[in-house]
Parts: structure tokens; C-alpha cells; sequence
């Protein structure tokens, strides 16, 4: 049996980090209304879709029965979502085309963005060819 341990090795190489985005978005939840597990299955479904192009989703709470979804790219925070001017709480689909198209619109959102385009084709009539 050989010994290497004074043999030198090469050294491995670890792939480089993606680069990290800074887009912050913020879901402010009413503490009251216990939407907490609400505003935490919207941020993981951001932060799984986003990966790495958002720097950060942060879970605010608040109260008198606010679900409001901001998103800051650097230019000031722009309102995604707000459960009472909007009327109830955001479709997933949608809310990820929002962030999408302010963070990554190169990003192909693969069946959300097929589901689309399929609901959208649905109110026009077929074509005579």
C-alpha cells in the first residue's frame, strides 16, 4: 500500500455562486387574521422560482387584515398586491409574472406561463383558416 499523503493533489475547483440578486420583496401579513403560513407559502414559492434573482423576501406582519406584496429592484418599492384594493389574495401564477417581469424577464415560467397563455386564447374565437 502507497501513502499519498505527501503527494500533492489537485485541487478541486467549486463551481462559482450564481450571482445573487437585489430585488427585495416584502409580504406584510395581518398577525391578527393569522395569515402567517399564508404569507410564508407565497414567499417560498418566490424564493423556489427566483432562486438566486432575488436578494431577499422578507415576512412583515402587520394588522388590521393588510396582505400586501411590495417588490423593490432598486428604483423605490412598487406595490404588487394589496389584498383589499385588489379584492382577496394573489393567484400565484400571477404574483411570479409580476415579480418576473420586474426582476428576470428572460425567465420562462414553463406551465404558469403555458396556463397563461392558454386563458388568455380561450375568450377569442378559433380562426378560419
Amino acid at each position: 500500500m502507497t501513502d499519498d499523503a505527501g503527494s500533492p493533489r489537485p485541487e478541486a475547483t467549486a463551481p462559482a455562486d450564481p450571482p445573487r440578486g437585489t430585488a427585495r420583496v416584502v409580504v406584510e401579513y395581518c398577525t391578527q387574521c393569522r395569515w402567517l403560513l399564508r404569507a410564508a407559502w407565497v414567499a417560498q414559492e418566490l424564493l423556489q422560482t427566483f432562486r438566486t434573482r432575488l436578494g431577499e423576501v422578507a415576512l412583515v406582519p402587520g394588522t388590521d387584515g393588510v396582505f400586501r406584496v411590495t417588490l423593490d429592484a432598486g428604483d423605490g418599492p412598487v406595490l404588487l398586491w394589496d389584498r383589499k384594493a385588489d379584492g382577496g389574495f394573489p393567484e400565484i401564477p400571477d404574483l411570479k409574472r409580476r415579480v418576473r417581469d420586474a426582476v428576470a424577464p428572460d425567465l420562462a415560467l414553463g406551465h404558469t406561463d403555458r396556463a397563461a397563455a392558454r386563458s388568455a386564447g380561450a375568450g377569442e374565437p378559433a380562426s378560419a383558416e
